[in-house]
């Protein structure tokens, strides 16, 4: 049948700081580990004999294989083992030169953001093992991975199966542009610091792809006022601070806060929306980039992020086909 599938698993994502401000669970890398194996496994059953994967640092993948009864070629593709998201930017880079089919990720909304910088239109089964996940979804590894191979050998087309996601481009003065696939926030900050965003204080302006009303993070402050789903041809715009209305909003697992909120609006694609420093902007929840006083950054919200599959769809289509149907021969073993 053919098709390569790529595999990517962040050992750092659910174990943020948000386990001390706030109530998030640890999701530890044995359980990752066991999520690969499972994701492996569905994909050799539907016919996917090769898979690339990113050498992490925990070596999460490469213990996954051990042991593992898949008629399947593994390689491990060339990384800068740096133990930060360059890893992920490299190796997305890589796969995509490749031809990769469709690539498994393991992480959060940070870790694909990271693969979307390497590689922005890539086809992803997103699976959630972060904190304030928008992005990614739970679902059962064994089935991601049959849908990954579904799509890899083209049983299931891309086209039908996947949508192509909003993404937040960050334009800032001087500097290298980049990306977020939820929200760019605008904090009130002199330094980076620690990466995740739980101090509501701080927060000034977000640009959001997504406002979901049943997420936790910064995208349920502009979900529980305006939702725009990802369906939506748009994002929002929000002003934090005093002066106008409040929203009693999720910041952090178990974390309700009041924001005070001076603007909430609608932006169309490609409507630019200018910030200035000083300040830190916080992409997917991680502070990420310092602007320096009377420093510009530009965001505008654009449909060409990832192709994200749609594990549910995948599977009705394919269940609908009749292929998972095997012949009396073929169930016996012959």
């Amino acid at each position: 049948m053919g098709g390569v599938v790529g595999i990517v698993a962040n050992p750092a994502s659910g174990k943020d700081i948000r386990r001390l401000v706030a109530h998030a669970s640890v999701f530890d890398n044995r359980e990752k580990r066991s999520i690969v194996r499972r994701a492996i496994l569905g994909a050799n059953a539907v016919g996917i004999e090769r898979f690339v994967y990113l050498p992490d640092s925990h070596g999460i993948v490469l213990s996954a294989l051990e042991d593992l009864d898949a008629d399947a070629e593994f390689e491990a593709l060339d990384s800068p083992e740096t133990g930060t998201a360059l890893d992920t930017m490299r190796v997305a880079a890589a796969m995509r030169e490749r031809d990769v089919d469709v690539v498994i990720t393991l992480g959060g909304d940070g870790t694909n953001r990271a693969f979307a910088l390497g590689w922005r239109d890539a086809p992803l089964v997103a699976v959630s093992t972060g904190t304030n996940n928008v992005f990614p979804k739970m679902v059962e590894g064994t089935i991601a991975g049959a849908a990954a191979g579904l799509v890899a050998t083209r049983a299931v087309s891309l086209q039908e199966a996947s949508r192509q996601v909003k993404a937040v481009h960050v334009e800032i003065e001087r500097e290298r542009d980049d990306l977020a696939l939820i929200d760019a926030v605008l904090l009130d900050e002199p330094f980076v610091g620690a990466k995740a965003v739980w101090d509501i204080r701080r927060v000034r302006t977000l640009v959001l792809a997504r406002a979901e009303p049943a997420a936790v993070g910064m995208s349920a402050i502009g979900g529980l006022l305006q939702p725009v789903p990802e369906s939506a041809d748009g994002g929002l715009l929000v002003e934090v601070g005093a002066g106008g209305s409040e929203v009693l909003a999720p910041i952090a697992p178990g974390l309700y806060v009041p924001v005070g909120v001076r603007e909430a609006r609608a932006l169309g694609l490609d409507e630019r929306v200018e910030i200035r420093g000083p300040g830190v902007i916080a992409l997917d929840g991680e502070r990420e980039r310092r602007l320096a006083p009377g420093q510009s950054a530009r965001l505008t919200v654009r449909r060409d992020g990832p192709r994200v599959i749609d594990v549910a769809l995948t599977m009705r289509l394919a269940a609908c086909r009749g292929l998972f149907r095997m012949t009396q021969g073929e169930a016996d073993g012959d």
